[in-house]
Parts: structure tokens; sequence; C-alpha cells
């Protein structure tokens, strides 16, 4: 995981603490830097601007010993690092389904993603750890077009013992999230699950199709799940449906088989949105907490 990014920083560590910490020797490393970062799905604009940060950071600073200028050039680019991931905040979603449930409605949240992204899997994830946080919640499936797509959402809540609500295939997406919503206000539900129909980000249609159910349900958070595998192609989507219909937040799917690693980075730094969770396994446990600065000293290794 992570392995690309990882091994490039740490060559540049080694490089740049051979070298008189001045603009003319550190330029050259940190233009290595960049290309290292741009290799492993960092964005052009990210990869910029954590090499400047680097450049004006150590210029002139007079280190000791080899150990402590390595120590310090480490911890500049974790501080780099750590700056762009957290770029987007953070969000205790637990925290904003109390602030909701006290005002007597339910917490409702809106899936939207590309196709292949994981976007079903980790609802049911997110369902079971909302679930086995001692929360009340259904799994709505306005995903009226993809063959499989309703069986596959009511699949997860058999297994879960969640319940999953849905219409026909070729139902109106959008009265599926609205009677979702009303079936949770009636019934004391805490959290709605919404699942939507996986779509290009260039589908003018599908994404006006989006855009109406949100119209209609007025979720309180919009979640873009992205696959990290995708590499700067996420940065695009990102942009794109944030454009499109609003994005709160996102969640990074797959990262444990993402050996390169800069997909985080170029979110962050694109939308400027926080990363809920990123998803680590197959497992319904496998859903982690986005924390910047694990995710940074997982970068950058031991």
């Amino acid at each position: 995981m992570l392995e690309g990014l990882r091994r490039g920083l740490s060559k540049f560590v080694e490089k740049i603490t051979k070298v008189e910490l001045d603009p003319k020797k550190l330029q050259p490393i940190v233009e290595e830097l960049k290309i290292t970062l741009l290799e492993n799905d960092v964005a052009f604009q990210v990869a910029e601007g954590i090499g400047q940060e680097l450049v004006e950071e150590l210029t002139g600073v007079k280190v000791g010993r080899t150990s402590d200028k390595k120590a310090f050039v480490r911890e500049a680019l974790r501080k780099a690092v750590l700056r762009t991931l957290s770029k987007g905040g953070q969000a205790d979603l637990e925290e904003l389904v109390r602030a909701k449930r006290a005002q007597g409605e339910p917490f409702v949240i809106l899936f939207v993603g590309f196709n292949g992204s994981g976007k079903t899997t980790t609802i049911a994830k997110m369902a079971k750890m909302l679930r086995d946080r001692g929360f009340k919640v259904v799994m709505a499936c306005s995903d009226t077009f993809r063959a499989g797509a309703i069986e596959q959402l009511e699949e997860h809540g058999r297994r879960l013992g969640i319940r999953t609500l849905k219409h026909r295939y070729g139902a109106d997406p959008a009265a599926v999230a609205y009677d979702a919503v009303a079936h949770a206000r009636a019934r004391g539900i805490d959290v709605v699950l919404i699942d939507t129909a996986g779509r290009a980000q260039t589908n003018k249609n599908l994404m006006d199709e989006l855009a109406k159910i949100k119209r209609v349900i007025e979720p309180d958070l919009t979640v873009l799940v992205v696959d990290a595998l995708t590499g700067n192609d996420a940065l695009v989507q990102a942009e794109m449906f944030n454009d499109a219909v609003g994005v709160d937040a996102v969640v990074l799917t797959k990262v444990d088989a993402d050996i390169r690693g800069g997909t985080a980075l170029s979110i962050t730094h694109a939308i400027g949105k926080p990363i809920l969770f990123i998803g680590t396994g197959q497992s319904y446990d496998d859903l982690r907490p986005f924390d910047p600065e694990e995710f940074a000293d997982m970068i950058l290794g031991p």
C-alpha cells in the first residue's frame, strides 16, 4: 500500500541531506521530487505546491549532523504533505448524525460516484459501522438503472440485518429517495443511506438526474466515493461531481491495493472537502476513519 510514493519520498530525503540547503542546490532535487509525485498520481498543482513549500522551508536552515539534517528534512516534508491532506478539514460523522437527530430528523447521506468505484459496498460498510455505534439505519436503492443493483444492495442488507428500501427497475430514482426519507422520519430511524447509479461524470442526463435527487431530498451529506486506483482520473471525477451536484465529503476506496498513493493528496487539494473514510479491504469492517496525521505517516513510512 502506497509503496511508490513512500519509496520516492524516501529517496528525496536521502538525496537532500547530502547538499547545502540553499535554493540553487535544492531546486534540482525538488524538481526530481515533483516528478516522483506526478508519477504517483499526485496532481501537477499539488506537486508544485509541495515543492515550493519545501524550498521555502529548507532554504538557509543550519542543521548539524547528517542524522539531524535527515530528520529535519523528513519533518519538513511531512508538514507539507500533512497541510495538503488537511486542506479539506475533518468531519465527525457520528457527531453530525447526533446533531440532526436532536432536531427530530433523520440524517440523510446521498452517495455518488463513478461506475465501479465501490459505492454500494461502501454504503454497506458504513451501514454496519453506524449500526454498531447504536444508530438505526436503512439503506435505499435509487439505482433503478443498473441490472442487479437492487439485488446487490438487498443482499448486503440481508447479511447485515439492515432493511433495504426499493422500487422497481425503471422507477424514478428521486421517488425512491423521497420515500426512504419519509419512511425514516415516520419510524424514528436515525440514518438513511441512499445508493445511486454509478455514472460517468461526462453524462449530462445522468448528472441532471442526480441533481434532481439532491433537490428532492436535500441530503445532509453528499458523499463522493472514489476508487484510489483510478489515479489522476480521480481528480477529474472529484472536480466534475463537485461542480455538477456539490460534494460535501469523500470516501476513498481500495486504498489497500493502491501502491502509488497520490490520490488522497490530489482530491483534498482539488475540491477542499474532507475525506471521511478509507476502504482498506473487502470485509464490512474494512472502513477506517481518515486521519490526515496517520495517512501522512503511512505515505512517509517509518
